[in-house]
C-alpha cells in the first residue's frame, strides 16, 4: 500500500478508504478499552488521531508509544467526532519504527524558548514552530522562481568563491588551502601565490557582479543562492551565511526597477497568503497578531514613491524624537523607515536617488553630481527589505567611482569590460530571503526562520 502523507488525509481522501501512514508520534491518551494517538509527519501542521481500539493486537503497545517514537500505521479513514479534526484513522495495525527514550527526549513539553531550541537544531523541525517556518520558506522559494521564470528570466548559479567584494565592505570570509601554522612567506609578507587560487579568495558577499555578466548578455536573469558576511554582530537581524535573491535586467532603468520590486513583493505574499493560510494563521496566533493583515496590506496596495529628499524633509518637519539624528547625507536607520511606512504613508515606500557617498560604487550616478539611481523599498515593521539600483553603465564614470571607493581597478578589469562593448542601462535588485521570512511571520530572530543559522561562535549543525 502507497504511504498517504496527513495533508493528503485530511484534504483528498475519502472516508472508509484503506490507508497506511507514517510518522511521529505527538501525543498518547488511553481509557479503558481504547487508545487515541496523535501523530504527524511534517506535511501540515495539523496531527492525526489514530484510534486504537482494545480488540487489536496493536493495543498492546500502545503503552510503549512515547512522544517523539516513529509509527507506521494501516487503518481506515473515518469521519471524526472529535472537534477540530475532520477525519481519524481507526487503526488495524501498528507497528514501531523508532523508539524515543521519554527520559531523555528533549520535547517533550509542548513550548520550548527559541534559544534552548537553537541548541538542538538537529529536533527542532518536529515543532510546529519550525514545520511551519520550513513549509512557508518552501513555499515563498518556489514562488520566487515561478515569478521569474514566468517572466522569461533565466536562473544563473553565481559562485560561492570569488576574488571580488561586491560590496566594498571588506567584511569577507577568507577560502584558502595554506597550512594557517606554517604560512609560505614571500618579502615578509605572505606569499599569496602559494595558496589555491594563486591570489586572496573569499566567500562572496553577493552574486550580483556575475549576474550582471549574463544579463549583459541574456537580457534577464536572477540569482538566488547562499551569501556569506563575516561581520561580528550577534544581534536578532545578522546572520554569517544568508541567502539573497539578485535579479539583474537589461534594458531597464530606475523606474522599471522599482516597477519590478512592487510586483515582485506582491507576487511572492500573495502566494503565502493562498497556499499557507494554516501556518499563517499559526504565526499570527503566536508571534504577530497582524501578520496575516500586514501582508493582505502590501498586496493591495500601491506603493509610493518618494525621493531621499523628499524623505528626509519628511522626517525633519516630523517632530519626531527619533534615537538617530536626520540630515541629507546620512543614511536612514530602520526608525525612520518604519516611521515612513508605519505612520506617514501607511504602506510601502519606495525610496530612490540616494546620496553617492553612502552608496555603492556600481550605482548610476545622478546628472546632479551628488546622488545616484538607487532604491530601497521600505515596508511596515522592519523597513528596508529590497535594495537595488540602476547600474553605472558609463565606463568613465565607473573607473572613477572605483577610483574614488579606493577599490583596485585590476580586480574589476572584467568588470569595466562590459562597459567596453555593448554597454546598457541595467539594473538590479537584492532581496534577504531570511529577513524577508522573517517579516512575513513575524518571528522576531532571524536565527529562527533559518534552518540552521550561522553566527558568531556557533557552526555544530
Amino acid at each position: 500500500m502507497r504511504r498517504s502523507k496527513i495533508k493528503e488525509l485530511l484534504g483528498g481522501k475519502q472516508a472508509g478508504d484503506e490507508v497506511l501512514v507514517q510518522g511521529w508520534v505527538k501525543t498518547r491518551r488511553s481509557s479503558k478499552n481504547v487508545a487515541f494517538v496523535q501523530i504527524s509527519d511534517g506535511s501540515t501542521l495539523a496531527d492525526l488521531q489514530v484510534v486504537v481500539g482494545e480488540s487489536l493486537p496493536a493495543y498492546q503497545i500502545v503503552d510503549s508509544l512515547n512522544t517523539g517514537c516513529s509509527v507506521s500505521v494501516t487503518g481506515t479513514l473515518a469521519e471524526s467526532l472529535g472537534k477540530g479534526q475532520r477525519y481519524e484513522v481507526q487503526a488495524t495495525s501498528i507497528e514501531v519504527l523508532g523508539q524515543a527514550d521519554p527520559e531523555t527526549y528533549p520535547l517533550q513539553k509542548k513550548r520550548h524558548t527559541p534559544e534552548f531550541l537553537r541548541e538542538i537544531a538537529h529536533l527542532r523541525p518536529r515543532t510546529n514552530t519550525f514545520g511551519a517556518m520550513a513549509r512557508i520558506r518552501n513555499q515563498m522559494s518556489q514562488s520566487i522562481h515561478g515569478f521569474f521564470q514566468s517572466r522569461g528570466y533565466l536562473f544563473i548559479q553565481a559562485p560561492m568563491i570569488t576574488a571580488s567584494d561586491a560590496e566594498g565592505a571588506g567584511e569577507m570570509f577568507r577560502v584558502t588551502t595554506l597550512d594557517l601554522d606554517n604560512l609560505p612567506l614571500k618579502e615578509g609578507a605572505v606569499n599569496n601565490e602559494e595558496d589555491f587560487f594563486g591570489k586572496p579568495a573569499f566567500l562572496t558577499v553577493s552574486g550580483q557582479l556575475e549576474a550582471e555578466i549574463f544579463a549583459l548578455g541574456l537580457s534577464d536573469v536572477y540569482t538566488f543562492g547562499p551569501t556569506f558576511r563575516a561581520e561580528n554582530s550577534n544581534t536578532s537581524r545578522h546572520l554569517a551565511e544568508f541567502w539573497m535573491v539578485e535579479p539583474e535586467v537589461a534594458f531597464c532603468d530606475l523606474e522599471g526597477l522599482a516597477e519590478l520590486s512592487e510586483d515582485f513583493l506582491k507576487h511572492i505574499f500573495s502566494q503565502v497568503l493562498e497556499n499557507c493560510g494554516e501556518d499563517m494563521e499559526f504565526f499570527n496566533r503566536w508571534y504577530d497578531n497582524k501578520a496575516i493583515s500586514t501582508l493582505e496590506g502590501i498586496v493591495n496596495s500601491n506603493f509610493e514613491r518618494l525621493t531621499y529628499t523628499e524623505a528626509v524633509d519628511i522626517l525633519i518637519k516630523s517632530a519626531e524624537s527619533f534615537e538617530f539624528p536626520v540630515s541629507w547625507g546620512l543614511d536612514l536607520q530602520s526608525e525612520h523607515e518604519r516611521y515612513l511606512t508605519e505612520k506617514r504613508v501607511g504602506r510601502p515606500v519606495i525610496v530612490t536617488d540616494y546620496p553617492m557617498e553612502i552608496k555603492a560604487f556600481y550605482m548610476r550616478q545622478n546628472d546632479d553630481g551628488k546622488t545616484v539611481r538607487a532604491l530601497d523599498v521600505l515596508v511596515p515593521r522592519i523597513g528596508e527589505i529590497i535594495g537595488g539600483s540602476q547600474r553605472e553603465e558609463r565606463g568613465d564614470v565607473l573607473l572613477e567611482r572605483l577610483r574614488q571607493a579606493g577599490l583596485p581597478e585590476e580586480a574589476y578589469w572584467w568588470y569595466l569590460d562590459l562597459r567596453k562593448y555593448g554597454t546598457v542601462p541595467h539594473s538590479g535588485f537584492g532581496l534577504g530571503f531570511e529577513r524577508t521570512v522573517q517579516f512575513v511571520t513575524g518571528v522576531p530572530n532571524i536565527r529562527d526562520v533559518i534552518p540552521f543559522p550561522r553566527t558568531p561562535k556557533n557552526a555544530e549543525f
